[in-house]
């Protein structure tokens, strides 16, 4: 394989990740070609670090030395769609959008909506256990998992055996759940070949967006947690600062203005009046926390731009300088104040932070932004985003929401959890993956 693809096969979106030289990569495009590279690479002792499209944002899919590089974009096939029981099969490589819009043909719908939709696969989705901007109402990406074929080896045979986990049934409780360890678990156990999925009916018309505007970061985490407190359940609930405004309207030009220092985007999608009334209490309830304006959107054009735009920041930032990302999560209650020590602590370190967020479940991404070059700014940037780590913790929260562990967190993961749990999952791969093969190094 010519050397530039290599190295481009070699990392995902984490700038920041420390990258390995592989031996080779393979793309492959049947679960045979996987279960007998995985055969081979146990006899060589050569890892396997398995990838999709690369999106990821936390180093997971990133080359060890001396890896087999194992890229499953290719397998991207829908499989089936079963309309009668909501639920499809795929291959790992679909694309999220790309496995959306085939099953809205059927009326169907697959929620799980990361803002990488339009480029990642759901085999990294289920790698990471992905969420998204819809996750507040609809939830993550393990609760439509239903099953998946899986190559493994240890206590399931030797390496390169091929097995199924789960089921296709709506209920089931026969055994450990297997399909939900494997969910998150950032290609450590095995890869994933096939996944069946649970799906919706599609939803009956389009949602409501309410636009509230506001002065601070700290005063739209307010009213984050007043939307909580007065019982509304958005779809999504997002955040979105005037950096990262300004830097997607520099970019595609969409016609947008920055003038708040933060957005907050909800979508309400119940049908009728009673959305009607949802989105009128929800333009109330920004209003009383203090919103210098909020609107229910009467124009569909704007508001899909506000969301594209959501979805656009990291990118857009990302063309600018170097971005360190964050994903961490507290309880919604705790979004204030998770929101003033991310400005509290940029201030300290004199670094430039540009946030987005699910906010609605408790979800932040502060953008660290670097200049290229600058290797004081650079360990300014570490500091901060360990102190972040920690901020989190503190307050109940989590080093990652929603990205994945991979090579970026692991520190943090060690102040999260206890030595006890710790050697819980270190014993889970140790039993499930006694050689170590698959993508060591990450996630725990």
């Amino acid at each position: 394989m010519d050397g530039d693809v290599l190295a481009s096969l070699s990392h995902d979106d984490a700038e920041w990740a420390p990258v390995g030289r592989p031996l080779a990569a393979l793309r492959a495009t049947s679960t045979d070609e996987v279960s007998r590279a995985v055969a081979a690479c146990a006899e060589l002792a050569v890892p396997v670090v398995s990838r999709g499209a690369g999106t990821g944002l936390s180093g997971g899919a990133n080359a060890v030395d001396g890896c087999l590089v194992l890229d499953l974009s290719q397998m991207n096939r829908v499989l089936e769609i079963d309309a009668d029981n909501m639920i499809c099969v795929v291959q790992p490589g679909v694309v999220n959008d790309d496995l959306k819009a085939a099953v809205a043909e059927h009326g169907l719908w697959y929620p799980p909506d990361p803002a990488s939709a339009p480029w990642s696969t759901i085999g990294g989705n289920v790698s990471t256990n992905a969420g998204g901007l819809c996750c507040l109402k609809y939830g993550v990406t393990r609760d439509y998992v239903l099953g998946m074929e899986v190559v493994v080896g240890g206590p399931a045979g030797k390496y390169g055996t091929v097995t199924r986990l789960g089921r296709r049934t709506t209920k089931g409780v026969a055994g450990y759940d297997l399909t939900g360890l494997f969910v998150g678990s950032e290609g450590t156990f095995g890869v994933v070949t096939e996944v069946t999925l649970r799906l919706r009916p599609a939803r009956r018309e389009a949602p409501r967006t309410v636009v509230g505007a506001f002065s601070s970061l700290v005063a739209a985490g307010a009213a984050v947690a007043a939307v909580t407190a007065a019982g509304l359940l958005p779809t999504a609930l997002e955040l979105l600062d005037r950096a990262c405004l300004t830097a997607v309207e520099e970019w595609k030009h969409l016609g947008l203005e920055a003038d708040a220092e933060a957005l907050l985007l909800a979508q309400i999608d119940t049908p009728g009046e009673s959305g009607q009334a949802e989105a009128a209490a929800m333009a109330e309830v920004f209003e009383k926390a203090g919103a210098m304006w909020a609107a229910v959107s009467t124009d569909a054009q704007e508001a899909e731009a506000l969301f594209a735009a959501r979805r656009l920041a990291y990118p857009a930032l990302e063309r600018l300088s170097p971005v360190l990302t964050e994903d961490v999560c507290v309880p919604r209650s705790k979004v204030p104040a998770m929101l003033a020590a991310i400005v509290e602590i940029a201030e300290r370190h004199g670094v430039s932070i540009a946030t987005i967020a699910h906010a609605g479940d408790g979800n932040l991404h502060p953008l660290i932004l670097v200049p290229a070059g600058d290797d004081a700014a650079r360990v300014a940037a570490q500091g901060a985003f360990e102190e972040i780590l920690s901020a989190a913790i503190g307050m109940g929260g989590t080093v990652s929401g929603e990205h994945g562990i991979g090579l970026l967190k692991r520190e943090g993961l060690r102040k999260e959890l206890s030595p006890q749990v710790q050697a819980m999952q270190v014993a889970l791969k140790q039993t499930l993956d006694p050689l170590n093969l698959f993508n060591p190094g990450k996630a725990i």
